[in-house]
């Protein structure tokens, strides 16, 4: 029934969210709005995930609401390293988890959460 989740962030400054999603987490942009000039919404891919990320001070955009983004990466400790040397601000250190994952959370230049897990082998 339903076939794919597609989150949309709001932020104040797309630019410094896009350095963060695109160049630290080595997306993709795959739409921007408007075509030419300063973008108010971006599309952004990550793998094989998608996030949109909207100008919060465009007409019509929701409020900024605080949220945690679950990232896996195929080594946490590394694309830790890489948010890290990149400025990112770091929540929670890397950590093997009861499940067999190992995580760590940073922040996102808006405050949201975004946790960074290696999946369990297997």
């Amino acid at each position: 029934m339903f076939d794919e989740l597609f989150p949309i962030l709001t932020t104040p400054d797309l630019a410094r969210s896009l350095r963060f999603y695109r160049d630290l987490l080595g997306g993709e942009v795959t739409y921007r709005f408007p075509a030419d000039g300063d973008p108010a919404y971006v599309s952004v891919k990550i793998g094989g995930s998608h996030l949109g990320i909207g100008r919060q001070d465009e007409p019509g955009t929701l409020a900024n609401e605080r949220v945690t983004l679950w990232v896996y990466a195929r080594e946490c400790d590394a694309g830790l390293a890489r948010l890290r040397d990149g400025g990112v601000e770091v929540v929670q250190e890397p950590a093997d988890q009861p499940w067999g994952e190992r995580m760590a959370m940073v922040a996102d230049p808006d405050g949201n959460r975004v946790i960074i897990a290696s999946r369990a082998p297997g």
